[in-house]
């Protein structure tokens, strides 16, 4: 599963078999370079398992997001370090997370863009941020800050809800003039998140957020927007469409947070509105499986070999087997939709499900990158008659999506702590793929 890059073992696809008069002649064929990159509030999840009684004590919105005070976040982490109620500290951020995950999955280069503690102690946060980062995460562009970066406390109570309770220290301090012009050059995507636009008065967050957004739009790199929490987006939801369908090609969500965006709690017809805004959607949806819907042009769109489905939208997946592409790029637009139930229904036992959006999510950007790179390095291929967004099909999407978010999900990690395995372990698990 690893697409990008040069490497010595088979690639997914043979780039090296792409100009046959490179070879005659004996020429190296050209660099190619593909990264995804990201801006991210820097923090680390303190993860615990807690009661029912603490969430109310520290007036926390239950399955929600809040922020709240240093010395507020000081006595929680106090209480919980005493009662040894923490399971793990580690690097974050829904962003973060997503960066990391595709720099394992495709063992190649992404960029991540924040602010980090210039001065850095063993056992703080920015240690502790900087260790769990896979090395292929290039944080050379990181703004140094002076002081703490943030701590988001996710604190699982026994039904298995998540609330977060975020500590923002410095990592809302990123300026525009720290986001590089020159890291957009060959990005495959720029991926944001809903959190960014929601901070204190005065944080320049927000406007290095408009900026990078401005420089990859200049470029024609597709942005990604993780929506955070159904809370951030119940907050002002027409803010969110209008800022969408303004900036974003791809929006990944769950289904509490398509229905705060689209008023819809059936997650396909969430994605149908979500269409009107964008032009991809990955939508994750709990015990249900996984959505992803989209535009192809009707010239090009693939039939499925699959069984119809029911649902929502009558046969919805007719067309899984279509590659998505952006809606401008489409003469005849056509809405195209994929659906698959969790990976071998799913993990025995969920301890949480944090991370799991942002693992489906870094499937779906590893893909784009194969997509680019390919089309960099054989532009002659009939892969790329059209401007695809994916290398893969819708089906094939969804399948390597799902597959992330399991072994997110069976570890019990917000992030990978390593890449898929070459050949899985069982025949059945090949006939997944082959499906």
């Amino acid at each position: 599963m690893r697409f990008p890059g040069r490497r010595k073992h088979t690639h997914y696809f043979p780039v090296h078999a792409r100009d046959p008069l490179f070879q005659h002649v004996g020429l190296a064929p050209p660099s190619t370079q593909t990264h995804p990159v990201g801006i991210d509030q820097t923090l680390v999840d303190i993860d615990a398992r807690v009661s029912e009684s603490l969430i109310e004590r520290y007036q926390l919105s239950k399955g929600g997001s809040l922020v709240i005070t240093k010395d507020k976040a000081a006595a929680l982490y106090e209480e919980l370090l005493a009662a040894k109620l923490i399971s793990y500290e580690f690097a974050g951020g829904t962003v973060g997370n997503t960066l990391h995950n595709y720099s394992v999955l495709a063992d190649d280069a992404s960029i991540l863009l924040g602010v980090m503690s210039e001065s850095i102690r063993v056992g703080t946060s920015g240690y502790r941020y900087l260790s769990n980062t896979s090395s292929r995460v290039n944080l050379d562009h990181l703004q140094p800050v002076d002081g703490p970066i943030g701590r988001c406390f996710a604190l699982i109570t026994p039904d298995g809800e998540r609330t977060f309770a975020i500590c923002e220290g410095n990592m809302n301090e990123l300026q525009p003039e720290s986001v590089p012009a020159k890291v957009f050059d060959g990005a495959s995507c720029l991926v944001i998140s809903a959190y960014l636009m929601r901070c204190n008065p005065g944080d320049p967050m927000p406007a290095a957020t408009r900026r990078a957004l401005v420089l990859a739009k200049e470029r024609g790199v597709p942005v990604v927007l993780t929506l955070g929490t159904q809370f951030v987006i119940a907050e002002r939801p027409e803010f969110w469409r209008e800022f969408i369908a303004e900036n974003v090609n791809v929006l990944a969500m769950n289904e509490d947070e398509g229905a705060a965006l689209t008023g819809s709690t059936e997650p396909l017809i969430a994605c149908d509105r979500a269409l009107e805004f964008t032009d991809l959607v990955l939508c994750t949806a709990g015990p249900t499986g996984l959505y992803l819907a989209g535009h192809t042009d009707d010239a090009v769109k693939r039939e499925t070999r699959h069984p119809l489905l029911p649902g929502a939208i009558a046969e919805f997946n007719r067309y899984e087997f279509s590659r998505p592409m952006l809606r401008k790029n489409c003469a005849a637009p056509l809405k195209v939709y994929a659906h698959i139930g969790p990976y071998h229904g799913g993990p025995d036992r969920i301890t949480s499900t944090n991370g799991a959006g942002d693992a489906a999510l870094a499937a779906l950007l590893h893909d784009m990158a194969a997509n680019g790179y390919h089309r960099a390095s054989a532009p002659n291929s009939a892969k790329h008659v059209r401007e695809f967004l994916t290398y893969s099909s819708m089906s094939q999407v969804c399948r390597y999506a799902n597959r992330v978010s399991f072994e997110v999900l069976a570890h019990a990690s917000p992030r990978l702590t390593r890449g898929l395995p070459q050949r899985e372990e069982g025949l059945d698990d090949e006939a997944y793929w082959a499906r």
